[in-house]
């Protein structure tokens, strides 16, 4: 386990502080922002917060530096992108383009809040790679302006182990998943594996059991056997029911 789990209401109150001036006038030597920093340096945390509706991200903690190796002041959604695994680049792009649909929802809806939480492993000032849990807390507010603001938690869960071909993801509106990472947050998502998650992305693109074995340069037994594994994983009864939830999850 991380050293000191604690109550995220406490980005609860750093969001009641700063919201009135659009996250703008955070200071380091402010008495929640000396606790956060302490709570996330003990914790191996960092703190984002981005304004979705400009695509603008106003402010990063200092310690991005020691995760990542980004300069705070100069942080980005490109620089972000850039420090991203290769083989987790297509997932992390899926889960971008989720956020911007959770943004143009709850700003339609002028109210609300909602979460995107997913692990990704993210690339270390020393070129190695961590496993990262992005816990991306999204609301709208009238104020400043009409906006929908993100609150972004990177926590590094290199002490849990996620069981092989799973990765841990939510997406939706119970925003008390928002909180201190466990063992049991961490394994809600997904135990497909990369070649279970390519034949349902096939199969949503219209290809029969046929295309897709001869493109795969498999047998039409093997595939038909994946679909029968993906059918008894998910629960579902119709292979269109998994691929509509992945859809909607932002997963394909």
């Amino acid at each position: 386990m991380l050293n000191t789990p604690y109550d995220y209401s406490i980005y609860h109150d750093f969001i009641e502080s700063y919201l009135p001036f659009g996250f703008l006038k955070i200071g380091a030597e402010d008495p929640i922002m000396r606790k956060l920093e302490l709570l996330m340096e003990e914790n191996d945390q960092m703190l984002i917060v981005m304004d979705l509706t400009q695509l603008k991200i106003i402010y990063t903690s200092k310690r991005s530096m020691d995760m990542l190796g980004i300069e705070p002041e100069t942080n980005d959604p490109q620089k972000m992108m850039s420090k991203v695994h290769p083989e987790d680049l297509h997932r992390f792009g899926l889960g971008r383009s989720k956020l911007l649909d959770l943004e143009k929802d709850l700003f339609i809806s002028q109210k609300g809040a909602a979460l995107l939480s997913t692990n990704v492993r993210m690339q270390k000032p020393d070129g190695e790679y961590a496993d990262h849990l992005f816990q991306c807390y999204l609301f709208y507010s009238p104020i400043p302006h009409k906006a929908i603001y993100y609150v972004q938690i990177n926590t590094n869960i290199e002490w849990f182990t996620m069981p092989r071909d799973a990765f841990h993801y939510y997406v939706g509106d119970d925003v008390s998943l928002f909180k201190f990472p466990t063992e049991a947050l961490l394994n809600l998502g997904h135990h497909l594996t990369c070649r279970e998650f390519e034949i349902i992305e096939l199969i949503s693109n219209g290809m029969t059991s046929e295309q897709i074995a001869e493109q795969l340069f498999v047998s039409i037994h093997t595939v038909n056997t994946h679909r029968r594994n993906i059918m008894e994983k998910t629960g579902k009864h119709h292979i269109s029911e998994v691929t509509y939830d992945l859809m909607k999850q932002g997963l394909l």
